[in-house]
């Protein structure tokens, strides 16, 4: 039967064509947006429907509920209280489909299937390509050709932009004289060989076998580059690397201006670039297909630059831990200079750590929250059932509630007064302290500490050989598989911006509240376990054991700051960890970048180079590095990973302000008739709390007075329902970018992506190289 498929008028297809340009492609923050919105209005229509009486709560209210529940801000227009058990039910599981941690499991069994499927292709087309060898001799002959006009087909001549400064790009361009500059004169490409294999006269180079049979000679061989007019290069060519450009600055060594920014993947002549209403890229991602990792050129490296990247000295590894081949592991956990067949294999070894996961992540979603929810409810149903009987709500169903809630660090509490009622239990303080950290701000901590325990309990055997190089993977290599998970050093990095931020948040509650009296009737036992409790909720977790409108003035300045930065440690971290962070960015950095003004040949001679070697060599410089990261290079003094760091938290910065300076004005304008009648309850900085509580998914709340809601419930709807956008907004901020390795489904095209990005840190190396070369001669003949 054939197929069905709509028609349309030409004029209407173009239409269509047209509008559907402005509008974001399906990605993973697309479907991310798609499911949250999809699964709040769904349920503000069941939960507003099933109201006791009918209608006594409003659609608005119902929204809003459903709104701050799937994206954990947990502020709360109504008194949940007050609300019927189906209704409580709908706010509890929406809770836990909002979280991070879930989403984040789902995406991990997506990409599992999707491997799978991969593979199942694979061993089709290898049982075929058996077939057709053993009806004819010509099948490599086709395949080849079949695979070269697929390559050819898909070739679009375009040409770079250069201007001094550092490297940004979009697809790579081939000049015309590509074969005019070599690396270096000294380079020689037998010094560094790779195994080698006869074929029909010809060595392939980067191949991991030293013999196939003429039959496997399709699949075994090397990965070939192809120019944009569609040839294939030589090894001539390939045995060196060349620079871009052209002109006078490529045929002249002595050229001042070894540095350059390039603009790459320019408009073709006659098409127009078109914007987009919403980029849904990421947060400092180019909001354009450009950089995507399909657009990537069609080829794979030449066998012949794997010499050249021992020219980057200490920073290639090796992937023999995984599986043996002549490749290389560059920055940000990229494979490169890999064969088709060294490529199956890391996908062979990706998808066992997926595996892994699978299992890990699941288990601890799920431990957690129940073991959580057992020990929470039977504590309050046991210690202290007056305070969920004082609300007419179930002991156990309230402690249950609240472990989940401050596990997924939403701050939704069935009780009116939140963690107020339970002021003097240290034992639901501490414990519900763990599941704030466990579920949101450690949770990359803790995650990496039981893949490292497992491997350090995993038994050095045979029959375990394959689990371990999963788990040794994960460790390695974390951002490949997951978008939570990171190296050590990024790891230990987040463990002490919580110990800061979380010591600065106590400190500052125990000091600044000194004189206050609310907080003077505590015991000083008591108040030192509520400020740590504080200190961890007000971060992400959204619970409040004292009443924000009781501490002081100082304190809740500090709480916005607090709210308004509680993503950037992990948010950073992701992108800056992330395998496609370059090309995210759009940005290649030289090996000098942010020393390349004191070594511009034309403006700084010998005094420019001293100067930079002493500001490098400087304690602020020292600390600099130390801070970033980022290896003193003596040769190239780079910092990129600094410059990378910078330039994710400018983006960062510029996402986040508009959006609540927009909100917090909008507001303002509507409770202007409620601030001319209580300018204290309804003041500019209350506004401006609440604003930020919900950008930040904290949920904490200054309140109104008599009442046990939020301070927006006292708001007109305009307002509720701007609210319920910057939620959205916010919970979105801290996702990773579109073009995140760990979000991404594989394919050949990510292969290409990465050894593209390779390439193009070998041509940064190539000219660091002559430039400092050219900067040593021209100082040497100065002095």
């Amino acid at each position: 039967m054939p197929a069905f498929r709509l028609s349309l008028p030409p004029g209407a297809r173009k239409r269509l064509e047209r509008a559907r340009r402005h509008f974001p492609p399906v990605n993973f923050i697309t479907l991310h947006y798609a499911y949250f919105i999809g699964t709040c209005l769904i349920s503000a229509l069941i939960f507003w429907g099933s109201s006791t009486p009918a209608r006594s709560v409003s659609f608005t209210d119902a929204l809003f509920l459903a709104v701050s529940a799937m994206t954990e801000a947990g502020l709360n227009t109504v008194n949940l209280s007050e609300l019927n058990t189906f209704q409580q039910i709908i706010l509890f599981f929406l809770i836990m489909l909002g979280s991070t941690i879930l989403v984040s499991s789902t995406v991990v069994h997506v990409r599992k299937k999707a491997f799978e499927k991969r593979f199942a292709k694979i061993v089709e087309e290898q049982r075929r390509r058996g077939r057709e060898r053993s009806g004819t001799g010509l099948s490599f002959v086709r395949s080849f050709t079949r695979r070269r006009q697929t390559v050819n087909a898909k070739e679009k001549p375009q040409g770079p932009i250069q201007v001094d400064g550092v490297v940004i790009r979009g697809r790579p361009i081939e000049p015309a004289n590509r074969g005019s500059q070599a690396l270096s004169p000294s380079y020689n490409p037998g010094d560094h060989p790779r195994p080698e294999r006869e074929q029909d006269g010809e060595k392939l180079v980067g191949d991991s076998s030293t013999s196939q049979t003429s039959g496997d000679q399709d699949t075994e061989q090397p990965l070939r580059m192809y120019s944009r007019t569609g040839h294939a290069s030589d090894g001539a060519d390939d045995a060196s690397l060349h620079l871009r450009g052209g002109g006078d600055e490529d045929k002249n060594p002595t050229s001042p201006k070894p540095y350059t920014i390039r603009f790459a993947d320019e408009e073709l002549p006659g098409r127009r670039r078109h914007s987009r209403v919403f980029s849904m890229s990421g947060v400092g991602a180019r909001p354009d297909f450009a950089n995507h990792p399909s657009r990537a050129q069609a080829f794979d490296t030449p066998g012949q630059s794997t010499g050249l990247m021992a020219k980057e000295g200490d920073r290639r590894q090796s992937t023999t831990k995984y599986f043996l081949s002549g490749g290389f592991i560059g920055r940000n956990s990229q494979f490169h200079s890999l064969s088709i067949p060294e490529r199956e294999k890391l996908g062979g070894v990706e998808y066992r750590a997926l595996e892994l996961l699978e299992i890990i992540v699941p288990l601890y979603f799920v431990l957690f929250q129940l073991l959580g929810a057992i020990g929470c409810a039977a504590w309050v149903a046991v210690n202290d059932a007056d305070a969920a009987l004082q609300n007419g709500l179930n002991p156990w169903w309230v402690g249950a509630f609240n472990a989940i809630s401050a596990f997924n660090n939403s701050g939704m509490s069935l009780l009116d007064a939140n963690m107020v009622a339970f002021q003097f239990s240290n034992y639901m303080l501490i414990t519900m302290s763990l599941l704030i950290l466990a579920g949101n701000t450690c949770y990359p901590m803790f995650l990496r500490l039981i893949i490292w325990t497992l491997w350090r309990i995993l038994p050095d055997h045979e029959y375990f050989r394959d689990t371990r190089v999963a788990v040794r993977f994960l460790l390695d290599h974390p951002r490949r598989c997951y978008t939570t998970l990171f190296p050590a050093y990024h790891t230990w990095f987040l463990v002490g911006a919580v110990v800061i931020l979380n010591g600065v948040d106590w400190f500052a509650f125990e000091v600044l509240n000194i004189g206050n009296s609310y907080t003077a009737s505590i015991p000083t036992d008591a108040r030192v376990i509520i400020g740590l409790f504080q200190a961890f909720a007000v971060r992400s977790g959204g619970f409040y054991v004292v009443p924000i409108s009781n501490v002081s003035i100082g304190l809740q300045v500090l709480y916005v700051l607090m709210m308004y930065i509680s993503v950037y440690p992990v948010t950073v971290t992701m992108r800056n960890s992330n395998v496609y962070e370059e090309r995210s960015l759009g940005i290649y950095a030289d090996e000098g970048d942010e020393v390349s003004s004191g070594s511009d040949v034309s403006d700084n001679t010998a005094t420019g180079a001293a100067d930079a070697m002493d500001e490098k060599k400087s304690f602020v410089g020292t600390l600099k590095r130390h801070l970033t990261n980022q290896q003193f290079y003596k040769e190239t003094g780079t910092y990129s990973r600094s410059y990378f760091i910078r330039q994710q938290l400018r983006s960062q910065l510029a996402h986040d302000l508009w959006w609540i300076c927009l909100a917090v004005l909008f507001i303002t304008i509507i409770e202007g008739s409620s601030f001319a009648t209580d300018p204290v309850a309804y003041s500019v900085f209350n506004i401006v709390f609440e604003v930020v509580s919900a950008y930040g998914t904290v949920g904490i709340s200054v309140g109104l007075p008599n009442v046990a809601y939020s301070f927006c419930g006292g708001w007109h709807i305009l307002s509720k329902l701007i609210l319920c956008l910057v939620m959205l907004r916010g919970r979105h901020r801290g996702l990773p970018v579109a073009i995140d390795r760990a979000v991404l489904l594989p394919g050949d095209h990510l292969a290409r992506a990465e050894e593209e990005d390779a390439r193009f840190r070998l041509e940064r190396v190539a000219t660091a190289t002559r430039s400092r070369a050219v900067s040593r001669a021209v100082s040497e003949a100065v002095v």
